[in-house]
This record gives structure tokens, sequence and C-alpha cells, in this order.
């Protein structure tokens, strides 16, 4: 237990890493106050949801390693099964291993999966999962293309399943605070809202690499997916550069940070209407228009700036919100934002190494989701419009000029050629299933 001058140490150590740039500026209202979530129980181990994992790569194992004492791990699958191996080593696990995921969505002993494949392999075994009837956790950036996403929405809906979309800032109380006060008003008019133009991916190379032997447990047809035939080349396993497999750090970075922006405007069952390349190439400046006169600015330079999130510029200050993190203009919005917070259960939350990445309480509002079945935090829907807002960056800078955007039917006005962008050409056998 700690002491008394120990926690006011721990207090303000962490009361200053959300405290603000002084640069003076007019008054502020009184602080408004937020409620905060109820937190859930210790489960009963006989209580547990047991789950599968399909994909034990880098984030996939540290997922796992931070899943709640409420659930059970049963099963691991991953189409490179050194990766599924190496994780079954370190944690000296009895679980089995599948090559083919099919074969964890088969098992009627696991009620729920944890899908943290690359995005180009995602849609499709979360569709399955949903068909099989198990609840979903999917890792970001949930889509690799608008209409898969709607289609995957459309099958979370059809079987009545939960979904929650690994943008885990979702469930950071710092994080929700900030967009709240700017969602509800407490800072007045918005003005512009400023964030990082993160670059986007490179076109895939016209002439495939030249072909390499395919390395022992690793099921190269399936790892490709939906993507184009090719024969193996371990330059394709960095898959996220590439036009095929990825949106670059727009729809990597970009899922979190756009994500904070969608919740602090208040937009997350929508998008923008309007998108202007500022710049030109893949990696230029984007200015998005919303309905309500809101204007977005996608001008910062990476690292230069909150990459989990923005710059809010407000009649009565500027907040600026990054992962569990806040800062502001003048001092004194941050300062009475704090005020809404449990420091003490922040301290005790974000205190051991994996802080920033920790996705430990986004896991447990999942499966809290799924006892419920209450809509989680970052429900598909929520997921889906927020990584749609990111494509929509890359096909803006693709076609290089203004394109205008109809959140509704979630399609370009008169623009057929735009509109070539929303879809993509699956390679057979990775078609995605017929939901109706």
């Amino acid at each position: 237990m700690k002491n008394s001058e120990t926690k006011s140490m721990d207090r303000r150590r962490f009361m200053q890493s959300a405290s603000a740039i002084a640069v003076a500026a007019g008054p502020i209202s009184s602080p408004i106050l937020f409620p905060r979530p109820a937190r859930s129980e210790q489960t009963p181990a006989s209580d547990r949801i047991r789950v599968g994992a399909i994909g034990v790569g880098g984030r996939g194992t540290l997922l796992l390693q931070q899943l709640p004492k409420s659930a059970e791990l049963v099963a691991l699958s991953d189409c490179n099964l050194a990766k599924a191996e190496e994780f079954k080593a370190k944690a000296k696990g009895e679980w089995p291993i599948y090559q083919d995921y099919r074969k964890i969505l088969d098992r009627k002993d696991i009620d729920a999966v944890i899908v943290a494949t690359g995005e180009f392999q995602r849609v499709l075994p979360c569709i399955e999962a949903c068909q099989a009837g198990k609840d979903v956790y999917a890792e970001k950036p949930l889509t690799l293309y608008i209409q898969e996403g709607r289609a995957l929405v459309n099958a979370v809906r059809k079987y009545n399943r939960i979904l929650q979309v690994g943008t885990q800032q979702r469930s950071m109380e710092m994080n929700r605070v900030a967009c709240e006060i700017v969602r509800n008003g407490g800072l007045g008019k918005i003005l512009e809202v400023r964030a990082i133009a993160y670059a986007g991916s490179e076109v895939s190379p016209a002439e495939l690499f030249p072909a390499q032997e395919i390395p022992k447990g690793l099921e190269w047809n399936q790892w490709l997916n939906q993507a184009s035939e090719r024969p193996f080349n371990s330059r394709w396993m960095g898959w996220m550069k590439w036009r095929d497999f990825a949106g670059g750090e727009m729809t990597n970075w970009g899922a979190h940070g756009v994500d904070q922006i969608q919740w602090a405007l208040g937009m997350d069952d929508t998008g923008p209407i309007e998108i202007a390349p500022l710049t030109e190439g893949p990696n230029g400046q984007v200015r998005m228009s919303y309905a309500n006169g809101i204007q977005v600015n996608y001008v910062i330079e990476p690292g230069k700036g909150p990459m989990g999130g923005a710059i809010f510029v407000c009649e009565k200050g500027k907040l600026e919100v990054n992962r569990n993190k806040f800062t502001s203009n003048p001092p004194e919005i941050a300062q009475q934002l704090l005020k809404s917070l449990d420091i003490e259960e922040e301290e005790r939350k974000w205190s051991d190494s994996l802080a920033l990445w920790q996705a430990k309480w986004h896991m447990q509002n999942w499966l809290d989701c799924i006892r419920s079945r209450k809509l989680p935090v970052a429900d598909v829907e929520i997921g889906h419009r927020s990584v749609s807002v990111c494509h929509l960056a890359n096909i803006a800078r693709a076609t290089g000029r203004v394109l205008r955007w109809d959140p509704k039917s979630e399609l370009f006005l008169q623009d057929d050629a735009a509109n070539q962008f929303v879809t993509r050409k699956r390679r057979p056998a990775f078609e995605l299933p017929n939901i109706g």
C-alpha cells in the first residue's frame, strides 16, 4: 500500500502528464463533470468466456497477454504456424494450434474470437465467425476498403453478434472526457480541427518480386487472402507499405486518430460530405468538410502532433487529444477536465510498461457486452465509419481532386471513377458471403 506522500507525488505526476501549454486565452466555463462507466467485477472461473485466437503475430500476442481473467483462451490459429508456436512456447500454454482458422470457428466450446490478422485478411474470418455464432474482437484497421466494412456491419447485425473494434482509446478515460467536452459544446463552437497527414501506402509494383521458397509452416495461399495471386517473396511480408494489402499509416495510426475526431464531433454513424486534396501525392494534405460546416484539416507533419488524436480549435481555447493524454491552451481546460477523473484509478490502470498499447480494459468492455448483449464502446459501425474516413483520404489523394461523398449510400456523388475505389476485386475462394 502506498503511503500518503507517495500517493500525492503520483497524483502530481499524473496531472502533469495531462497538463497544458500555458498561453493566454479567454476564460472558460465551469468544469463539466462526466460520470465514469461502471467497472466489471471479477468473474468466477466457471463463467469465463471461452476465446479462440485468429492471428497470433505481434499485435495478437500483445492482446493475448492482456486477456482479462473473465475470459479463457482455448485455441490458437495462424496461417503462419511459427507465430502461434512461438507464443505458445513463451506462454507455456497447452492450447491446440490450427493453421486453418475455420477449425476454430467449428469448435462448439468457443464463444468468441480475437481476430488480429492483417487488415487485408480480417473481414472474411470476422463475417464467418458471426455466421458460426461467435462474438468478435477485431483489431484495427478494420477493413481494406469501404464496401467490405458495410458487409461486416450487416453480418454483425444479421447474426446478432457483439463486435468490438480494437481502437482501445475508446476505453481510455482521458480520451473519453476530452472528446465529450468537445462534442457537448463545453469549449464553445468548433472553429477548426487539425490532424496528422498520415502517410498512405505505396502502389504495389507492377512487376512482382521473384519467387522464393515458402518458409516451413506458412500457408501462403491463406496468407494472401483476398489479394491477387503472386509467388512468395519475403518482401511481401512487410505488407503494410503496399496498397494491395493496406492503407499505410493513414489507416494504421489513422484508425486511432480519426476515430477520436469522429467521436469528438459526434459523427460515429456518418462521415464527411466533401474531401479535397490540399497537396499532391499519396502522402498529401487533405481537407474534409462535414454537413454541419466543421472542417478537419489533415495537415500536421507526422511526428509533430498527436498521432492518436487531433487538435480541436474552439471558441474557448484549444484542446489537443492524444492517446490517454490531453493538453490545452489555456491550461485551465485540462486542469478542469482532470477533476472528472479518479486519479488513483487511472494510476493503477496505466502503471505498467504496456500502458501505451494496453487493451485490457477495452477487451473487458467487450466481454461485459458479450454477457449483457449491449453495444460495446467501439461497436462495428463506429469502427467501420472511422476507418472509412481514412479510406476517403487515400481515395482523394489517388484521384487528386475534390470529391463529394454521401455518407448514407456510402458512394461518391456522380463520380463513377472515384466509386471504383470503394470496392475491390477479391481473389476466387476469398469472396465475401452474400449477407443479404
